[in-house]
């Protein structure tokens, strides 16, 4: 019987590990035990505040990602948690705003999966997905798009790299008010939550940590939303 991996002295990678979900997950993976690289685009005090391990790069660039994995040393975690959201719709998403948003939401994490596993012979990754995978939100079309194609990333990757490294998803609902966003009617505007509790980023990392510890699982994906995924579109 296979043990659970033991996360003490494990090094992980988390993109956009300085704030908001990225920041929880660092959190717990510190607390218990692992090493993180904090990845960051413009959060430089923020980053090296969490850890003395943290690089600079814009995941829109393949180069720069092919820089980060380099810098963050032999690894044997990676949490593709960065991510970027924009509401548009079909009419103003230009090729030009979609390539923005495909390349940190989708080919990023695909690059870095890549990196990862030709130097790992052994590992795990967590992507962060988004509850909107089960409904059709034409009011962020790009962000929609992407998320559930890495997803269907998530799948093919599990199968590729099995047995030797796992990949599993996270797929929050409503966490945070957008930034810049006072947050005062976020609860109206999260929508429908069956359970009627908001998650919170804590939640969000204990999901992480447990399919990082789940050696059965691969090809996985937790909904932390309260239900929410359930109603589709009628959120």
């Amino acid at each position: 019987m296979n043990k659970p991996m033991e996360l003490t002295g494990k090094r992980a990678l988390v993109t956009g590990g300085a704030l908001r979900i990225g920041k929880a997950i660092t959190l717990a993976l510190q607390a218990a035990g692992a090493e993180v690289v904090v990845h960051y685009r413009h959060s430089e005090a923020e980053a090296r505040s969490l850890s003395p391990f943290s690089v600079q790069a814009d995941l829109e660039s393949m180069e720069d990602c092919t820089r980060l994995m380099k810098e963050a040393g032999s690894l044997d975690i990676l949490i593709n948690n960065a991510s970027i959201f924009t509401k548009d719709t079909l009419a103003p998403a230009t090729p030009e705003r979609v390539r923005q948003e495909f390349n940190v939401n989708l080919f990023a994490p695909m690059e870095l999966t890549r990196l990862f596993a030709a130097q790992a012979r052994e590992g795990a990754i967590v992507n962060l997905l988004d509850r909107r995978i089960r409904a059709n939100d034409p009011t962020c079309l790009p962000y929609s798009i992407s998320k559930k194609g890495l997803e269907e990333l998530t799948k093919l990757a599990a199968l590729e790299l099995a047995p030797g490294i796992r990949v599993n998803a996270v797929a929050p609902g409503p966490i945070l008010p957008p930034p810049g966003n006072s947050g005062e009617n976020f609860r109206e505007l999260a929508g429908t939550i069956p359970l009627d509790l908001l998650p919170t980023p804590d939640h969000i990392a204990e999901a992480v940590l447990f399919l990082l510890q789940a050696d059965y699982c691969t090809g996985q994906v937790i909904f932390v939303d309260g239900g929410q995924h359930l109603l589709g579109n009628g959120v």
